[in-house]
């Protein structure tokens, strides 16, 4: 009988232990995503943000170039699924998107860009297509990554992993906190070469794409 009570003592006393958080990875994140990271430091009462993604915009302005540059179109990619956490404490966030997701040419983000022109449905199909298979090789590399590290005076030291390649980059941004909110926006430039890719051409390069890309984004988060 005193076994028998001892036993189920032992099992309440671990029914009532807390339990450390999950390790498992995020589902649907790079295999490598430090999600578990996120869990630690709020299960030790760290003030962690999860992005609120129908708030968080990411968009690329890629331009025409060549000879015949007129004959094409400049072109704005936007990211609508930025996902991730802010460890502000430990100026620390990490974000990713997934490239199967880019939109490409929506009407009112190409009106915000400046750009003067509309491309037809055939056109903005073939350019998402050509951007994903034959220039980005989604299929290989299916996600950008960004890590920050540090945060100080509007300033994040970062590094961005873009078809397998990983830069340091020093980005410029905006940072906004204000009780259970966060907020950071700002715009960088980045060459598609630095990541080993090599900008789209036709007609002998008469029409091409510019190595340099126009980043912008706007991130917000929320308190988990």
């Amino acid at each position: 009988m005193r076994r028998v009570v001892a036993v189920a003592c032992a099992v309440l006393l671990a029914a009532c232990t807390p339990r450390a958080p999950e390790q498992q990875p995020l589902p649907g994140a790079p295999p490598d995503f430090p999600a578990p990271y996120y869990r630690q430091a709020l299960a030790e009462g760290k003030p962690v943000f999860e992005v609120d993604t129908a708030q968080s915009l990411v968009t690329i302005v890629v331009r025409r170039d060549g000879r015949l540059a007129r004959l094409g179109h400049d072109h704005v990619v936007a990211a609508r699924d930025v996902t991730g956490y802010v460890a502000p404490a430990e100026g620390r966030a990490d974000f990713y998107l997934r490239l199967d997701r880019l939109t490409v040419d929506e009407p009112e983000l190409r009106a915000r860009a400046g750009l003067d022109t509309q491309p037809s449905a055939a056109d903005i199909e073939g350019t998402r297509r050509n951007m994903l298979e034959t220039v980005l090789e989604a299929d290989k590399h299916p996600f950008v990554l960004l890590r920050v590290r540090s945060i100080a005076a509007q300033r994040l030291s970062a590094s961005v992993t873009l078809h397998g390649v990983t830069r340091e980059l020093e980005i410029p941004a905006k940072i906004e906190t204000g009780g259970d909110q966060l907020a950071a926006s700002g715009s960088f430039e980045l060459r598609q070469s630095d990541f080993g890719i090599v900008p789209l051409a036709v007609l002998g390069g008469a029409i091409q794409v510019r190595d340099r890309m126009e980043l912008h984004f706007t991130i917000r988060a929320r308190r988990a």
